[in-house]
């Protein structure tokens, strides 16, 4: 645990001031939080060893590329200039340049430093402006001075771990050896480091390019490297941005690049001190408003209406997307008597929804009470609901593609009959993501009736085969790196609500009725998700899951061995995306814990 200073305490007084008593406490719970796995020893253990350092410097390459290392420096402490330049030159990849353009003509002392330096040492390039550009502007200045293939953003008192450039050349040389130009856009995992430098913690440790992840915060951050034919597409450092011109730079380079590749390595260290964003983001609140205007921008140039807004927690935001049309939603609802239960789900859907061109169609399922006949009675035919009846064994996933064949909209949704709307606005959430083109699949937020999360997504592999992330956390806390409250695009969602646009449905032919209970929402979402089409979490459509109420236990042998079953096809179905790992989830986190812990084992 970081030591408890002066510095430390006044930040947590702006802290409380700013969020209120009540969301204070939540945040300083969290991070007050013992780690699982503390992360200091597990970093020690995770690095590249002396060994390993020392083969990769021996490596041989045939075909190297050359990375140039922009630097933008201004007033650059003594000591954080010397620890940055020493970690570049400590880097096992030799192909490499260090392009440092020093905005800070009146510091005499820190021009000296860069002429040593750069007499020292031949790949290290210094430029002197005549006056300060600010980031943006300094750091077009290190670009133009930039010869290599690629290109790498280091902050002046940042350190790069040893292996950052040699695993980014790996990645460049397998891609060439298929066939492949190499990724246009490469970024690898990060942590914070003290002002000291002797104690690392908060690693960000991030999912495989997610663009709606991405919408919500500048996650990919440290350490990106771009190639230069990216580089002169996207035209540098917009100063427009200021204060997130790196937000900027890097939605624009996604948009562009042929080619994203994200390295789940901790080869990044973002310096903390009292003037850092790092470690102080309340000191530069200009620059949320800036990442705000920048999304905005992005959501225009891809053709995206929708409007942006600041979160709470510094940097994280929320995007809301404007509903185009009218278009008509189909709500499938399987239900086997639990009469009570579809009462209460039908009455908070008509009590609560303000998007209104829905139908609700219930799939009846082999009831036995009157009750519920009597209730059906009541209900078909009237305020856009029909009754239609499935008289075969259970099986959810026929069951799900009876119903969609009577739909008649556009747009499914998927819904359990012991669910409960908590937010009016569920559907025009759900509908504005669905409706984007490459959009397959959306997936709610869903919580116990305790205001614990049973539902945030989730992650192949998690448990075995897939699991639920973050179950039990409770309401108003948001996890690791915010993530429960974060849009995001995931490999899968519950079925248990679930929207989907109709030609995705009909891409894959709906639900895999070989999966007659578990899974067939997983192997839904990573069938449609083959075909090109997201799949979005988005924690603003909120409801309350009671949980199979009509399905009953699984605690008879005909029930576990068909589990077990539907466990030994998604394997084999499978197969190859258990080997590699959930790509919008990062292998170094645990498989066993539903709460993005560090993965313990080797």
């Amino acid at each position: 645990m970081r030591k408890l200073t002066l510095y430390n305490i006044q930040k947590g007084l702006r802290y409380l001031r700013h969020f209120g008593f009540k969301e204070f406490m939540i945040r300083l719970r969290d991070r007050m939080e013992p780690e699982e796995v503390p992360y200091g020893p597990w970093y020690e253990k995770h690095r590249a060893t002396q060994e390993q350092l020392d083969r990769q410097r021996m490596r041989r390459w045939k075909e190297p590329v050359t990375f140039s290392i922009a630097v933008p420096a201004y007033r650059t402490p003594q000591e954080y200039l010397r620890a940055m330049i020493a970690s570049v030159q400590a880097q096992t990849y030799p192909h490499w340049e260090l392009c440092i353009a020093d905005g800070s003509p009146e510091d005499g002392a820190l021009r000296e430093a860069l002429e040593t330096y750069a007499r020292d040492d031949a790949r290290i390039k210094v430029s002197y402006l005549k006056q300060n550009e600010g980031i943006a502007g300094n750091t077009n200045a290190a670009f133009a001075m930039a010869a290599g293939e690629y290109i790498g953003l280091l902050d002046h008192d940042d350190l790069l771990a040893p292996d950052a450039l040699y695993e980014a050349a790996c990645v460049i040389e397998e891609a060439k050896s298929r066939g492949g130009a190499g990724p246009e856009l490469i970024y690898t995992d990060e942590d914070k480091v003290s002002g000291d430098g002797k104690e690392h913690f908060q690693p960000n440790l991030k999912p495989d390019f997610s663009p709606d992840l991405l919408r919500s915060n500048n996650y990919i951050c440290h350490f990106l490297i771009v190639s230069r034919r990216l580089l002169d597409r996207v035209g540098g450092i917009d100063s427009g941005y200021d204060g997130a011109q790196d937000y900027d730079f890097i939605l624009r380079c996604t948009e562009q690049a042929q080619g994203i590749c994200h390295i789940p390595r901790i080869l990044y260290h973002w310096r903390t001190h009292a003037q850092s964003t790092a470690d102080n983001p309340i000191s530069k609140q200009y620059a949320y408003e800036a990442g705000r205007r920048a999304i905005e921008a992005h959501l225009a140039r891809c053709g995206l209406s929708g409007t942006v807004a600041c979160k709470k927690d510094f940097g994280f935001y929320r995007v809301h997307y404007t509903v185009s049309g009218n278009p008509t939603v189909s709500i499938i609802i399987p239900n086997k008597d639990e009469k009570e239960t579809l009462r209460t789900c039908l009455a908070s859907i008509f009590e609560k929804t303000t998007y209104r061109n829905f139908e609700i169609i219930i799939v009846e399922n082999n009831s036995k009470t009157q009750e519920i006949f009597d209730y059906y009675k009541e209900i078909d035919g009237r305020n856009g609901v029909r009754v239609v009846y499935w008289d075969r064994d259970f099986n959810y996933s026929a069951i799900n593609n009876f119903g969609a064949a009577h739909a008649k909209g556009g747009y499914f949704v998927f819904l359990n009959n012991d669910m409960e709307i908590i937010s009016g606005d569920w559907l025009e959430e759900m509908l504005g993501h669905c409706e984007r083109p490459g959009t397959g699949i959306v997936g709610a937020r869903l919580y116990y009736p305790d205001d614990t999360v049973q539902h945030a997504g989730i992650i192949v592999g998690m448990g075995g085969i897939a699991g639920n992330i973050l179950v039990g956390l409770k309401r108003g806390h948001t996890g690791y790196m915010h993530r429960e409250s974060l849009q995001q695009d995931l490999s899968a969602v519950t079925a248990a609500c679930m929207m989907v646009k109709r030609e995705a449905f009909e891409a894959v032919e709906g639900f895999d009725e070989r999966l007659k209970v578990a899974f067939n929402d997983v192997d839904f979402c990573l069938r449609v998700g083959e075909r090109g089409y997201l799949t979005v979490y988005d924690p603003y459509a909120e409801l309350y899951h009671y949980e199979s109420k009509t399905r009953g236990a699984e605690d008879t042998k005909e029930k576990v061995h068909r589990f077990q079953d539907e466990i030994e096809y998604m394997r084999g179905r499978w197969k190859a995306l258990l080997k590699s790992g959930d790509p919008y989830y990062n292998r170094n986190l645990s498989l066993s814990k539903w709460n993005y812990s560090l993965r313990s084992r080797d």
